[in-house]
């Protein structure tokens, strides 16, 4: 019964307390919460303001990223355009220095010649077709030949003493061996001449000519690979075999010549050439005027 009356009393007592907890907040509440919608409302304004410098902070932020990106843009743009023009430099130098190559060339060179020949006219002499001994086998030697060559050319200006720029002039020293065929021989070329009473037993008789000449070349387009030249004119002697019906051995010329050159590979040349030899008279009866086509193999030194 006690224990129930302690509690009874505990009940009444809370109820008091209860009640007067709540007339409590009644009373006071509207100035509690007045206060606290301040409290509030400050707090929000101040959220505001931190949310507003944050926003702000971010366009700065996005702001500078931008800036730092389109700076990143126009840093590779101007690489790009810098190794562009580094590598038309490096180019530019290659040229350069490949041309300063090409016109440090060598100014002399020595060359091996080979081609076709023809004489306007037929090669009489001593041994072969003769009107002086009209005895035994009298074949002409051939009009066509073959020949071989060498020569030497020695620079000796560049720019034709400053009269023609990149025009070159050189001497030309030139030895050349024509070889028209073989042919039966005359009285004079059998064996035992008939001269003597032998019968007719003629041997062969080979027609040649050793030339050896001198010329003007000039040269054009001095530090290109292809270069055309000419001779304008130049002295050439013939040295004859068989001799002329009169035995003379020699015969000189005018010649003539055009030509050009590539320059394949350091200071190996490959060219193709035309010349004509022209003979003021005919020498003892001999007319020998004649042209050579071919082509040159040349190594500069």
């Amino acid at each position: 019964m006690q224990q129930q009356h302690y509690d009874q009393e505990f009940n009444f007592f809370l109820v008091i307390s209860m009640v007067f907890s709540f007339s409590l907040v009644l009373f006071t509440s509207p100035v509690a919460a007045h206060d606290r919608a301040k409290a509030l409302e400050q707090e929000v304004i101040e959220l505001k303001k931190r949310l507003i410098a944050i926003q702000d902070e971010l366009i700065q932020i996005r702001t500078d990223s931008s800036r730092v990106e389109q700076q990143v843009i126009e840093n590779k743009q101007a690489i790009k355009e810098e190794r562009v023009i580094v590598q038309q430099k490096i180019e530019s130098e290659k040229e350069v220095i490949k041309k300063a190559i090409l016109e440090e060339s060598p100014r002399n060179m020595i060359f091996f010649r080979g081609g076709w020949a023809r004489q306007d006219h037929h090669h009489n002499g001593i041994s072969v077709q003769s009107s002086v001994a009209p005895v035994g086998a009298q074949e002409q030697a051939p009009q066509n030949a073959w020949y071989v060559g060498a020569g030497f050319d020695f620079g000796l200006t560049k720019d034709t003493w400053g009269l023609i720029p990149k025009t070159e002039l050189i001497a030309e020293l030139m030895f050349e061996y024509k070889q028209f065929g073989t042919v039966l021989g005359n009285v004079l070329a059998n064996e035992p001449t008939q001269l003597a009473g032998g019968d007719l037993n003629p041997r062969h008789v080979t027609s040649s000519t050793v030339t050896v000449s001198a010329a003007p070349k000039i040269k054009f387009l001095e530090g290109y690979r292809l270069r055309p030249w000419i001779i304008p004119a130049g002295l050439a002697i013939h040295i004859i075999s068989p001799p002329s019906e009169t035995i003379t051995f020699f015969q000189p010329a005018v010649m003539f010549a055009a030509g050009a050159d590539y320059k394949l590979w350091k200071n190996i040349v490959l060219g193709v050439d035309a010349r004509y030899h022209l003979m003021g008279s005919h020498l003892d009866g001999l007319r020998l005027n004649g042209l050579t086509l071919g082509g040159y193999l040349g190594i500069g030194f």
